[in-house]
C-alpha cells in the first residue's frame, strides 16, 4: 500500500513563505514506504492516523525534544521502520491545530526553520491520554516488525522477479485468453499455498 500526497501549499501558500518555514524541507522524498498519508478518503483508503490520533502522537515526539515538522516527519518514518511516511500534508496542518489548542509553541529565531517546544496545556493533554499515545506508538512499532519480516531480500527479488515475467509474457501480442486464465490460476495457487504457511 503506499500513497502520496503534498497539500501543503493548499493550506499554507507557497512553500517558500510556509507558516512552519522553508517548506522546501517537505519536498524531500523520504524513500520507498508502504503508507503516505494522502490526508483525505480519496479511492477509500484510509489513514493510519486519525487527525486526532496524528496529534497526539506529533504532541509526544515535541515533548522528548523541541522539533520543526522535517524532524517530525522522520521521527514517525523511524518509529514505523521505513514503513508509513506521514505526507506534510497531513502533519502541517495537525502542527497548526496543536499551535491553535496553545498545546505547543514555536521556539528559534524568527528566520530560522522554527522548531515546536511543547506548552503546559500540551503536557497536560498528553499525561490525560497516556494510554491512548502508548497503544498509538505501539502501532507504529507493530508496522516496523511487519516490515522487517516482510521486507527480506529474497522476497523483493521473488517480487521483482513476478513483475518482469508477467509483464514480459502477457505484454505478447498473441496471449490467449486461455493464457490469462492459467496465469491467473497460478496466481491463486501461489497465494493460496503462501496463505496455509
Amino acid at each position: 500500500m503506499r500513497f502520496h500526497e503534498s497539500h501543503h501549499e493548499r493550506w499554507f501558500g507557497p512553500r517558500k513563505h510556509g507558516r512552519f518555514g522553508h517548506g522546501h524541507h517537505g519536498r524531500r522524498r523520504f524513500g520507498r514506504s508502504w503508507m503516505e498519508d494522502r490526508g483525505d478518503s480519496h479511492g477509500g483508503r484510509r489513514r493510519l492516523f486519525d487527525s486526532g490520533e496524528l496529534r497526539l502522537v506529533l504532541l509526544k515526539l515535541i515533548s522528548d525534544q523541541p522539533r520543526h515538522g522535517y524532524d517530525l516527519i522522520r521521527a514517525i518514518e523511524e518509529l514505523s521502520g521505513g514503513a508509513y511516511v506521514p505526507s506534510p500534508g497531513v502533519v502541517y496542518p495537525a502542527l497548526s491545530m496543536l499551535q491553535d489548542l496553545d498545546h505547543i509553541e514555536a521556539t528559534g529565531e524568527e528566520n530560522a526553520r522554527k522548531a515546536f517546544a511543547i506548552t503546559r496545556s500540551g503536557t497536560a493533554d498528553l499525561t490525560a491520554n497516556a494510554a491512548k499515545v502508548k497503544a498509538l506508538l505501539a502501532r507504529l512499532g507493530e508496522l516496523a516488525a511487519t516490515r522487517e519480516q516482510t521486507d527480506s531480500a529474497p522476497i523483493r527479488r521473488a517480487m521483482e522477479n513476478l513483475r518482469l515475467v508477467l509483464r514480459h509474457r502477457l505484454g505478447e501480442a498473441k496471449v490467449t485468453k486461455d493464457t490469462l486464465h492459467e496465469v491467473a490460476a497460478i496466481l491463486d495457487e501461489a497465494a493460496q499455498r503462501i496463505e496455509r504457511l
